[in-house]
């Protein structure tokens, strides 16, 4: 039962027009690698590659910013892509047998991706009189006749029909049945077994009434549409897996299941070719894997091209993913890490030119996208723009860095590109230019790291929509691991035949589990960051431009200050590598303090004007200072019956005693609760009546629903020890007349800690502090009542807002705080938001989320949304992600909810524990192990694709009574609705707060908005409970009906199913 009562009168609408200008949620652009891709199509005239996957996603990427994406209706695997060539246009083969014609169409300037067709096809047999068609099996092979707007479809019955592309409708007539090839064979090679399941069909460039068909059996054919018969016959009898016609057409080369290859002539003068010409198995004698895929590429200097997957000793190396490059005497096996799904090589079509002259060969695999210079000595890797796998090594944290100083970022920039410099006669650039990206230039640079499971993190240029690597650090080299002995192995087996050479990045194997980055956080005005990972090791790094060989000092920390009775039962530390040691340019690491117990570092802050770094872990907290390399604090937080903190997240024995134990102490509270419940049985009626008594009360009053009681956590809870959260403040914490540094610290039972620091100040002029020991004395101790885990806490200057970062106020970057009037603390639990004023922590403000909405905060920040209306408006709000995938916008320091949007999925835990905010009202969230789904909660700053394409071919009209109808609701790939709250015309122009490009984020300068992030607001663990036991591979894509369409740039419409009917008549 639900009780009212009243509050306010309604909404004021100046107020809601004024959270229009301010919020509106879209999702905009997926970062990353496509999750399972199943099929890859290249188009040589307009240079665009497509990308399909298992769940239906088409992906079309160009230049970098150049992205379109679709969803078929079913979200079943994409077998097949082709494109045909400068029509903008893709069709696409789903292993449900059936057939979608997708279009690049222009609109104003801009360009969307459409399905325009379906067509499914029949597997059945017709019994209409009227048909002659034969039953149509499913589909094994398309070709996409260049004579005309026509497609050849191969099928599991040895069957070859014709398809319409303007109607995507099968044509009567044209169809080529078994019985017609099987006329022109022989007598004794026709009395065999049949010839099996189509599996090849190539076009010749020359001439395209030509068809070559090779079945399953090993038969190869030469078909001449304009004559209606077989024109050459080759007699394989080795089991065929792939053809290639030459670009004169005078050579074919087969590849088959025993991992050999042949080459035929094409241009002998009889009808019959008994043998080919030559035949080879490139890695025989014993027994090889199939040779999947065959490409033949000439050369004017001379050297054809073979370019092959699989065809490996099955013994030896049966379980190697390679892709074989032969030219003349050179061989080259490309390894990779996982499964090949297809490559194309980037080359010349153009009638006139006699040779193909490859410049380039892309390679996708289950996990990257390869592309290899085939123009330089060597053939060099060429780095890739996009597409970069996330998950090389498995992510485990990520933060956002908003407004990056153009120093830092040519800094970074150039230490990224030391770390992997590009040969001197290397002259190719990314192939993939097609498209225009029309988006502006970022007004402000924002930097995405990610920390991964091998020690590493990694820098990535998330200003626009392509995500683009900088700089990769690795922290492996200052520990010592079986890292050297396993390289030197692998160096030694590539000596051997085959001629291996490692390509691609993904690596998802761990040589120490405890090397795992668990928290980052940088300081973008002295270029120093912190690093903590899962053996309770914390590393603070400074940037530097030259190579440096040093040693790094080492320090640890006992957080459980002799504390008897506790055992730590979890890994072991790192051992760190002892004497100097090689650093490249970029960070370089200067103190590496040691956490005991070694523990996973659970929250992480750094105070570079203070020369301070905090941590956390589930045994307490601790504070060094970094400048003098001594240690200022150490607080253990644990609760006498935190036991199981004591094991560590890479332990998983526990008591069976124990857990007996546990098990019924639940139940005998369960049992007392419902006894309790019982007895206030009776109530329940007499709440009835009170509800039935003030539903005579007017309806144009404002009601709320009385707060669910939340019931209090035991501090017996095991884990109530662990760390939340970390942050420093200059804030008044003893008297309401001296302000100072200070420390906050919040825990897992509700408990938050304040500790006023002594730290010297800095002489005038100087940003360097005395050489003079820190001290921390605690001055606050908070619990909260209801013990619920602090997620955040800040403090709010006298005109509430969040106090500025280290050095932006000394250094005029943001506006100065206000230090006259009362200070105030928000402190962000998983059930409420409370805010104390200071220095008494006396109760202001307070809004119970799980009271009101049943669920529980994961993620808080505190985001700037500027209004779209007034270039000089702005509000800083406080953005937070619930456990039900929700995400509320509340005010500062009122806390009164603003607008609230269904972001994630509720299963989706893994998105869930991942999402980071940015500073401006963004945010990411991990849709899989190797992707971020970008989202905006502002109406102004939006980050989506804003491109066009160059399309000239004469687009028929009567195909438009063909097209989809298409639903005005918009799906998101992951299954959740793509909800757009910002105003459009019916014609599908952007309002005029969109009109300025969608790179712009438009934000009023630094000096007057210049929030700081909460400890989570810039930084994400992919595990709720901080301890690692969520991993990513449980993330999971979901699965949605409707065309996928919100990548479709701001011309798309979006609007309500009136609207668009409307629309749609214009």
């Amino acid at each position: 039962m639900m009780k009212f009562r009243f509050r306010r009168q309604g909404a004021d609408p100046q107020r809601e027009k004024l959270k229009q200008e301010l919020f509106a949620f879209h999702k905009t652009v997926e970062h990353g690698f496509p999750n399972q891709p199943s099929a890859l199509a290249f188009d040589p005239e307009l240079r665009i590659m497509a990308i399909g996957t298992r769940s239906g996603a088409v992906r079309i990427y160009g230049a970098p910013g150049v992205e379109f994406t679709g969803l078929h209706h079913n979200a079943a695997t994409v077998a097949q892509m082709h494109f045909l060539p400068g029509q903008g246009r893709l069709l696409t083969l789903l292993d449900d047998n059936s057939l979608h014609l997708w279009e690049i169409v222009p609109h104003n300037g801009c360009a969307h991706l459409e399905e325009m067709l379906s067509f499914q096809l029949p597997s059945r047999p017709v019994f209409d009189g009227a048909s002659t068609l034969p039953s149509l099996s499913r589909v094994t092979v398309v070709l996409l006749v260049a004579d005309g707007n026509r497609a050849a479809l191969g099928t599991e019955g040895g069957s070859v029909f014709f398809l319409n592309m303007d109607t995507l409708t099968l044509l009567e007539g044209q169809t080529l049945a078994p019985d017609e090839v099987l006329r022109s064979l022989p007598d004794d090679y026709r009395c065999g077994k049949a010839l099996g399941p189509v599996e090849s069909l190539q076009g010749h460039l020359q001439d395209p009434s030509k068809i070559l068909i090779g079945y399953s059996r090993g038969l190869l054919v030469i078909w001449s549409q304009t004559a209606h018969c077989v024109e050459r016959v080759f007699l394989g009898n080795q089991q065929l897996e792939s053809l290639c016609w030459e670009r004169s057409g005078s050579t074919v080369v087969s590849s088959h299941s025993d991992g050999s290859y042949a080459i035929w002539p094409a241009d002998s003068g009889s009808s019959l070719v008994l043998q080919p010409t030559a035949a080879t198995m490139p890695y025989g004698p014993f027994p090889c894997k199939a040779i999947n895929k065959i490409l033949w590429r000439n050369c004017e200097s001379g050297g054809h091209f073979i370019i092959f997957s699989g065809g490996m000793p099955r013994a030896s190396y049966g379980d190697r993913h390679c892709v074989s490059v032969l030219q003349a005497e050179t061989l080259v096996t490309l390894d990779f890490t996982s499964r090949v799904i297809d490559f194309f090589t980037v080359h010349s079509t153009l009638l006139e030119d006699e040779f193909d002259d490859p410049q380039a060969l892309a390679v996708l695999l289950e996990e990257e996208l390869v592309v290899l210079d085939l123009q330089t000595p060597g053939w060099p890797a060429v780095p890739a723009p996009y597409l970069a796998p996330l998950h090389s090594s498995a992510i485990t944290c990520s933060a956002h860095v908003a407004n990056v100083p153009a120093k830092l970022w040519a800094r970074l920039v150039s230490s990224g590109e030391q770390q992997s410099p590009q040969p001197t006669s290397s002259t190719s650039s990314w192939p993939i230019t097609g498209g225009q990206n029309l988006a502006q230039e970022p007004s402000q640079r924002g930097l995405l790291l990610t920390g991964h499971e091998d020690g590493t993190v990694r820098f990535w240029d998330a200003s626009g929509v392509a995500l683009r690597p900088l700089y990769k650090l690795s922290t492996a080299a200052l520990f010592q691991t079986d890292c050297e002995h396993a390289d030197s192995l692998a160096q030694a087996a590539e000596d051997d035949w085959p001629p291996f050479r490692k390509v691609g990045c993904f690596d998802p194997y761990s040589d120490d589990p405890r090397l795992g980055v668990q928290k980052v956080a940088l300081c973008k005005y002295t270029a120093r960051m912190v690093v903590a990972g899962t053996a309770g090791q914390v590393l603070v790094l400074e940037l530097s431009d030259v190579p440096a060989e040093q040693a790094v000092s080492v320090a640890s920390m006992d957080l459980l200050q002799d504390r008897e009775g506790f055992t730590w039962k979890g890994h072991d530390q790192l051992s760190p590598s002892t004497g100097p040691l090689p650093w490249p340019a970029g960070f370089q690491p200067q103190v590496l303090v040691q956490c005991l117990p070694p523990a996973a570092i659970t929250a992480v802050t750094l105070h570079t004007e203070w020369g301070l770094v905090a941590f956390g872990t589930s045994h307490g907290f601790g504070v060094f200072d970094y400048q003098r390399k001594s240690p200022v604090l150490a607080r253990c937080t644990l609760h006498p019956n935190d036991s199981l903190a004591m094991e560590g997240p890479l332990s998983r024995v526990k008591s069976l005693k124990k857990s007996l134990r546990q098990s019924f102490r639940r139940i005998r509270k369960s049992r007392v609760s419902g006894k309790k419940r019982a007895v206030n049985a009776s109530s329940k009626l007499q709440e009835a009546n009170a509800q039935l008594a003030e539903q005579a009360y007017p309806h144009d009053v404002e009601v709320t629903p009385v707060q669910r009681r939340i019931e209090p956590r035991s501090a017996d809870d095991s884990l109530s020890g662990v760390v939340r959260c970390l942050y420093f403040a200059d804030t008044f914490l003893r008297d309401a007349v001296h302000h100072g540094p200070t420390l906050w610290a919040g825990t897992n039972s509700g408990s938050v800690f304040a500790y006023a620091l002594e730290v010297p100040a800095a002489a005038t002029g100087s940003e360097k502090r005395p050489e003079q020991a820190v001290e921390a004395v605690l001055g606050k101790e908070v619990q909260l009542m209801h013990r619920a885990p602090v997620v955040a806490v800040t403090v709010l200057d006298g005109r509430g807002r969040p106090l500025p970062e280290p050095y932006e106020a000394s250094r005029d970057l943001a506006q100065a705080p206000d230090m006259q009037g009362g200070h105030a603390v928000l402190i962000a639990s998983e059930e409420q938001f409370k805010v104390f004023t200071l220095p008494k922590v006396s109760a202001k403000t307070k809004f119970k989320l799980t009271a009101h909405e049943g669920c529980r905060v994961r993620k808080v920040a505190l985001a700037t949304f500027a209004s779209v209306a007034c270039e000089d408006y702005a509000e800083t709000c406080l953005a937070c992600l619930t456990n039900l995938g929700d995400v509320h916008v509340f005010s500062v320091p009122g806390l009164r909810p603003q607008v609230h949007y269904s972001c994630i999925r509720k299963e989706d835990i893994s998105g869930i524990a991942s999402c980071v905010f940015t500073r401006h009202g963004q945010g990411f969230y991990l849709i899989s192990p190797s992707e971020f789904e970008r989202f905006s909660l502002s109406a102004r700053n939006i980050t989506e694709p804003l491109c066009s394409l160059d399309i000239r071919w004469p687009r028929d009209t009567t195909c438009d009574s063909y097209r989809l109808q298409e639903s005005p609701k918009l799906s998101q790939a992951n299954g959740t609705p793509g909800i757009i709250l910002a105003p459009r015309s019916c014609d599908g122009s952007p309002s005029p707060a969109r009109s300025k490009g969608a790179g712009d984020t438009l934000e009023p300068s630094e000096a007057t908005l210049s929030p700081i992030s909460m400890d989570s607001a810039t930084s994400a663990d992919t595990t709720l409970d901080t301890t690692g036991d969520v991993t990513m591979e449980d993330t999971r894509r979901g699965q949605t009906a409707g065309p996928y369409h919100h990548l479709s740039l701001p011309k798309l419409f979006r609007g309500t199913p009136e609207e668009s009917a409307e629309c749609g008549a214009r």
